[in-house]
């Protein structure tokens, strides 16, 4: 049987760590509000639900034991983030502060970029990988996975909306300021991407997503 007690509380705290999705989340919410924040979040959703199911059959495994496929996916990872990150350093500078409407962005490239982020980042199937197999129940291995992976997806919904939710307060408490915050969430990115590249092959470290 899981040990839902131990393994709700465990991985709400990974969903909740801040990580670059979770700064994408938040400036999306900042730029165009919860809902949208909520819709573009699904990139996200739809990258991870795959790399569970990866993880689930051993590529987990092989990307901690292949340095070159775990350098390869970091790269580009790393080279994503940090042309997303000048991106918005660029979108700053044109930014209107004046207006307390939200920014309008385009779905398609906000949904996207959450799942490219998702996608590009290899300790996200590395925590599937060395957190999951501490709680799957062996004797019922397919069921409990699927439990175990779609309470992680739930949670990291949960997490979404609340980063969102902090970037939208943050829009009406500041919205002289958005500019600010648009540079900070583009340097952030920036520091996650050099953070990524720099980041050694890990076995059991604790990781954000």
């Amino acid at each position: 049987m899981i040990d839902l007690a131990i393994y709700i509380p465990a991985c709400f705290a990974i969903n909740l760590a801040f990580g670059p999705n979770n700064l994408l989340a938040m400036t999306h919410g900042t730029q165009a509000g919860t809902g949208f924040a909520l819709r573009a979040g699904m990139g996200r959703i739809l990258a991870f639900a795959p790399m569970i199911a990866i993880s689930a059959i051993g590529l987990g495994v092989i990307l901690s034991a292949s340095a070159m496929v775990f350098t390869a996916v970091k790269i580009f990872g790393a080279a994503y983030l940090v042309w997303l990150g000048v991106a918005l350093l660029r979108s700053s500078a044109s930014a209107d502060i004046s207006e307390l409407a939200p920014r309008p962005l385009e779905f398609r490239s906000a949904f996207r970029s959450e799942m490219l982020v998702a996608f590009g980042n290899p300790k996200a199937i590395l925590v599937f990988a060395a957190f999951f197999p501490q709680f799957v129940v062996v004797e019922n291995y397919t069921q409990s996975y699927l439990i175990l992976g779609s309470l992680f997806l739930l949670m990291e919904i949960a997490a979404l909306l609340i980063y969102a939710g902090i970037g939208r307060f943050a829009a009406r408490a500041a919205s002289r300021r958005l500019h600010w915050f648009q540079r900070a969430s583009g340097f952030g990115m920036i520091a996650f991407g050099l953070l990524l590249l720099f980041t050694p092959k890990p076995g059991n470290q604790g990781l954000a997503v």
